[in-house]
């Protein structure tokens, strides 16, 4: 049984928490908050103690496993503290993406873990589902043979006040750039040109061509200026012998064959099935449990803070080609 603690008790906090109260192999023991008031709700509604400094819970409650969901500049100035001092207690951390918005803050999270031994994942929910799941078996069977490209787009209507003209770069994009790497591999080099929608004083929209290390191509587009629309991620996948579409993290998958006019598809059962984004958390986090469960090697966690590292990576690329109307940029130069 996993001892569980939650730093950051906003929503995304809520559902960490409320994850770790439903897996088998885990026990909510402590929540933490620097905001006295959001730390004592949280405490009272899962019935655990509750704390306003992290060291202080790591020191009396002495867990296993830490979520850091903390926020902060960019959706993630405020990660490396807490996740720095969950390593120096020794414990594990399941971390909120963007791992950072600072890539040598990321590193310096990474490279601590692996230097003390300890699992780190990042929360690269949208494709914790058996969807994805399914799409990745096929794809691991040779049904789709040697890659050839990938299409990735992903929208949501965001439009409260943000504050960073690359928000939407860095707190969405490291869903869509990890899931064209966990079929694809590494990605080489990009080449993006971005848009201010009316209105908007962000880069609120954007268009990148990729190239992979095993020399596929790709193309990803995202955006925050679509107020509807169904689905909101798609996922295409290309080989040599056919092609895969996830749609919509769990929805569906579906795999067209080069050599039979009969197609493959899995859906979402009614019953028994995902019934919301809760439950890609879910999927997620007890996930990650199992693996430190079952006493994983930290180069073994999926979804890990390295794939996170790498993910933010590219997406600092992005940012630096869009700077520079659209130039390539090779990922491997990126290193702030």
């Amino acid at each position: 049984m996993q001892r569980t603690v939650v730093v950051g008790m906003g929503p995304i906090g809520h559902r960490h928490a409320r994850a770790y109260t439903e897996s088998p192999k885990a026990e909510l023991v402590a929540v933490c908050d620097r905001v006295p008031e959001l730390a004592k709700a949280a405490g009272e509604k899962f019935g655990v103690p509750y704390f306003t400094k992290a060291t202080d819970m790591f020191a009396a409650m002495a867990p296993d496993i830490c979520s850091v969901t903390t926020g902060g500049y960019e959706y993630a100035s405020d990660h490396y503290e807490p996740t720095m001092q969950a390593f120096e207690a020794g414990c594990h951390v399941l971390g909120e993406k963007p791992i950072s918005n600072d890539l040598k803050c990321a590193l310096e999270m990474v490279e601590c873990a692996e230097k003390k031994g300890l699992c780190y994942g990042i929360d690269m929910n949208h494709r914790f589902t058996p969807a994805a799941r399914q799409a990745k078996k096929w794809q691991d069977e040779g049904k789709i043979g040697s890659l050839l490209f990938c299409n990735m787009a992903l929208w949501i209507g965001k439009f409260m006040p943000l504050d960073s003209v690359y928000y939407h770069f860095k707190a969405l994009n490291p869903h869509s750039v990890n899931i064209m790497q966990y079929f694809c591999g590494p990605i080489r080099e990009v080449a993006t040109f971005a848009m201010k929608a009316p209105g908007r004083d962000i880069w609120s929209t954007q268009s990148t061509a990729m190239r992979f290390e095993n020399g596929a191509v790709g193309h990803l587009t995202s955006s925050y200026d679509i107020r509807r629309g169904h689905p909101m991620e798609r996922c295409e996948v290309a080989g040599v012998d056919g092609r895969f579409v996830f749609e919509d993290m769990w929805r569906e998958a579906t795999l067209y064959s080069a050599h039979t006019l009969v197609k493959e598809v899995y859906t979402n059962p009614v019953f028994d099935g995902f019934e919301g984004f809760y439950d890609t958390f879910r999927d997620r986090i007890h996930f990650f449990v199992d693996q430190v469960d079952s006493g994983a090697k930290p180069e073994e966690i999926d979804g890990s803070g390295r794939e996170g590292l790498e993910a933010s990576r590219v997406i600092h690329a992005m940012i630096r080609s869009n700077e520079n109307g659209g130039a390539v940029v090779k990922v491997s130069e990126i290193t702030e």
